[in-house]
């Protein structure tokens, strides 16, 4: 007998990633996504192309924070919560009612529907923007957690709810906290996807700040191959670091990425934005230990799937 899982957010860049790898293990997957528009819709659809196809998996296009679970509950056996407003930037002013509402009380409203329920276990995507500035590398679990954004405070906001509800009432909870996470399907506001869809529109690449800060880039198959194992931990631990196991400057990774791209491209130099951290590493050793995770992805690899994934969009995407 198949077991039922829940993805939130399946539409989404690691969601969609991780709900193919459930529907090839043989799990039935109900994926809840209610399509925002913070990038294009159009790449949201695509994302899921596969899984639409597969008999196993059901696609709900509904909000968390409206969504009846009195059917959906019964009989569910894990849930993935990758559903989030995300975003360090654009989190600040009018927009942070959409952080909170998206990314705690939805999560709430998650955790109150599976509380009393025999669910295995709720894994919580968590964000390495709950630690903020620190000059402490790697950063550990047991680090200080000190935003540096509305998106982070939220994301903060949203773990400890979950881990509120495992101290309180019994939820089995995880939460992952990844670090920079990049590869095909990437959203559009972030950096490596801006950077390779402007220089094939031979437009120029924007860095804020100097190039040197420094970031513990995760491919995104490395972030589903730990979603799969804390979803069979049996341990005690809550908290897990997933990164990808060493840090680079933006600069180096520049590097890689115009090594990857045809022609010149002109890159320009801008003021940092608030609410982005100088430098972040993560710490593995307990995910390591506990889970068994271990990064395989290889940088530079990683970097040209992510460029012929953004190629692969021309004629399905207008824009692309």
């Amino acid at each position: 007998m198949s077991k039922k899982v829940i993805v939130t957010g399946v539409a989404g860049f690691i969601g969609s990633h991780l709900c193919e790898a459930l529907l090839d293990d043989g799990f039935d997957v109900v994926g809840i996504d209610c399509f925002t528009s913070n990038y294009d819709v159009r790449i949201k659809k695509h994302n899921i192309s596969r899984c639409l196809e597969n008999t196993n998996f059901t696609l709900i296009e509904e909000s968390l924070n409206t969504l009846d679970f009195t059917e959906l509950v019964e009989g569910t056996d894990y849930v993935f919560h990758q559903a989030a407003q995300p975003g360090v930037r654009d989190s600040w002013q009018k927009k942070f009612d959409e952080y909170v509402d998206s990314n705690i009380r939805a999560t709430h409203r998650l955790c109150e529907a599976f509380r009393g329920h025999n669910l295995k276990r709720l894994v919580y995507a968590g964000s390495s923007s709950v630690y903020g500035e620190t000059a402490e590398l790697p950063m550990s679990e047991s680090h200080p957690t000190r935003p540096l954004s509305p998106y982070g405070v939220t994301k903060l906001a949203g773990e400890a709810l979950c881990l509120l509800y495992k101290q309180n009432y019994g939820l089995p909870v995880i939460s992952l906290r990844y670090f920079t996470v990049f590869g095909p399907r990437q959203r559009a506001d972030m950096a490596f996807h801006k950077f390779i869809k402007n220089a094939l529109h031979g437009q120029p690449i924007e860095i804020y700040g100097s190039g040197t800060q420094t970031r513990d880039f995760t491919f995104v198959s490395d972030i589903v191959d730990a979603n799969l194992r804390a979803m069979d931990y049996g341990g005690d631990e809550s908290v897990f670091n997933i990164g990808g196991g060493a840090r680079i400057t933006l600069n180096s990774v520049l590097d890689l990425l115009l090594d990857a791209l045809p022609g010149e491209t002109d890159v320009r130099y801008c003021d940092t934005i608030k609410g982005d951290v100088s430098h972040t590493y993560a710490d593995i050793t307990l995910a390591r230990d506990q889970l068994g995770y271990a990064p395989k992805a290889n940088l530079e690899e990683s970097i040209h799937s992510e460029v012929e994934w953004i190629r692969s969009l021309r004629g399905t995407v207008p824009g692309y």
